[in-house]
């Protein structure tokens, strides 16, 4: 299955925002694996799961490591953006959802 990462600080509030993406998600009727991970963890997620990922949206949180970790997800030839950090404040799941479909296409 297609997946699509959100990496952030913690995972806390980022949960919540892939709980809200996954319900767009299937009201739409598309079919990813949408999850966070601590940004930390990036280089291994995509070590065993590269294959498989099709975006990876970093935290507003992170914003900062967003230069580093495209030289990674580079290497994948993979597109990563920052969540647009109001989409993400107000938890707008579909929002952030556009945002990496629009990395996709």
């Amino acid at each position: 299955m297609k997946r699509i990462v959100l990496a952030c600080a913690a995972g806390m509030s980022t949960s919540m925002v892939v709980t809200r993406m996954e319900k767009e998600a299937a009201a739409r009727g598309l079919a990813f694996h949408i999850y966070a991970i601590p940004e930390q963890n990036l280089q291994e997620e995509l070590q065993n799961y590269g294959h498989e990922v099709v975006a990876v949206l970093l935290g507003p949180q992170v914003r900062f490591k967003l230069e580093a970790n495209k030289k990674l997800t580079d290497s994948y030839q993979l597109p990563i953006a920052v969540i647009d950090s109001v989409a993400y404040g107000t938890l707008n799941g579909a929002k952030v959802l556009d945002q990496a479909l629009a990395l996709i296409h």
